[in-house]
């Protein structure tokens, strides 16, 4: 049985029980020759015997849909499948699943970590430091500040808890979000245009669809605090990179920390020259605990659907 695996961070000389597990299962398994997410093009060839795909970041549109006969199942590593054309897959009975929840602390780990290298400037000191300078710069504190979290499941909750430990007021948008878990945390449910209007820092952590695309727009971002901070460790596509960077450079916007771009690799963009920009190379979910989740239970996912069993992490239902 003919396997594909693509997530660049499980690979053939990984160690551990889900490598153990997916090669006593299938010995044929095609590993990523890129090492990256792969595109349209780069797929096609590479699944089109293929009966299980073990999926990452990758562009897996219907063209790669149709052109993959004997697929059965796409097993999301990671909670993500806007990358992934679902409605595509049911047509086919391809059953697509992922691993919702299992890189949720590491991802609010992330987001954090952004946020405190654009507070204190992080990056930049440690560059001059390292340089022989002894640089004086003033950045500012967390403590008492309002964090405005935009989409409330896993990870939103997550780094609602980190906020809470640094005595922030925290305010979160979701249109499905959970008004006694809020109450009962501390937390303020506000609609979109408050949180934007009041909040010192904005951390995304929402799915990307055709309503969330280009959520922070110009006009949304304007609308913003002078000096906020924004925060994106989900996907690329929320925020328009170009306004974003004319609105760092007069000062309306405090900072920007990204893990995702709209374009990925991102290449060199204009907001790369602003010290008041950190990036990371959508590495949120990279860490050792949440990698070794991600590959067990993807693995686990994708032999459950492949030998007939019930697997409880579907995304689209097959119909029998």
């Amino acid at each position: 049985m003919k396997i594909l695996v693509t997530p660049t961070s499980f690979k053939p000389d990984n160690k551990g029980s889900a490598m153990e597990l997916l090669r006593s299962f299938s010995s044929d398994l095609i590993f990523n020759p890129y090492g990256k997410p792969l595109s349209e093009d780069e797929l096609l060839p590479l699944t089109a015997e293929c009966e299980g795909f073990i999926a990452g970041l990758d562009f897996i549109t219907k063209k790669v849909i149709d052109n993959a006969p004997k697929l059965k199942v796409i097993s999301r590593y990671g909670a993500g499948v806007d990358r992934v054309d679902i409605n595509a897959a049911k047509e086919k009975g391809i059953v697509v699943c992922n691993t919702p929840g299992v890189n949720a602390n590491a991802v609010a780990d992330l987001a954090f970590a952004l946020l405190l290298c654009i507070a204190r400037k992080i990056p930049l000191l440690d560059k001059k430091t390292k340089e022989g300078e002894w640089t004086r710069s003033t950045g500012f504190e967390l403590f008492g500040k309002t964090i405005g979290i935009i989409g409330f499941g896993a990870i939103g909750k997550l780094t609602a808890k980190r906020a809470a430990g640094f005595s922030m007021r925290v305010m979160a948008y979701d249109p499905l979000i959970n008004l006694e878990y809020a109450k009962a945390n501390g937390i303020e449910a506000v609609p979109f245009d408050e949180v934007i209007k009041k909040a010192d820092f904005i951390s995304l952590h929402l799915p990307l669809t055709d309503d969330t695309k280009n959520i922070l727009n110009a006009d949304v971002m304007k609308s913003m605090k002078k000096g906020a901070v924004i925060i994106n460790t989900a996907r690329g596509g929320f925020i328009d990179e170009n306004a974003a960077y004319e609105l760092l450079e007069s000062g309306h916007l405090g900072g920007l920390g990204l893990d995702a771009f709209e374009t990925e690799p991102p290449g060199s963009p204009p907001l790369f020259k602003l010290d008041n920009v950190v990036v990371t190379p959508h590495t949120g979910a990279h860490t050792k605990e949440a990698t070794e989740a991600m590959a067990d239970l993807s693995v686990k996912n994708l032999i459950d659907v492949l030998s007939g069993k019930n697997c409880l992490n579907m995304v689209n239902p097959i119909d029998k």
